[in-house]
């Protein structure tokens, strides 16, 4: 599981390799929507399917990190 954080790898295709505001789904190539079509495919496979899994949560982090700082910019418009 925690060699599916190397699937990261592909944030220093980027420029700038980090930035805060960017949202890592739909943006990098390994966190692309074909890739993640690709990551649920291997769990049909039982030699993949721990793989599988953890690159999925990987995935889901990375979506929840995405709406979380949407819903932090709206909740500092708001208090503005």
């Amino acid at each position: 599981m925690v060699g599916t954080m190397l699937v990261d790898a592909d944030h220093l295709l980027a420029w700038p390799i980090f930035d805060p505001g960017r949202c890592s789904i739909g943006y990098h190539p390994l966190h692309s929507y074909y890739a993640i079509s690709v990551y649920f495919l291997l769990l049909y496979f039982p030699k993949t399917r721990i793989i599988a899994v953890g690159l999925i949560f990987h995935m889901f982090t990375d979506w929840q990190d995405c709406h979380w700082y949407e819903f932090g910019l709206k909740a500092m418009r708001i208090n503005l």
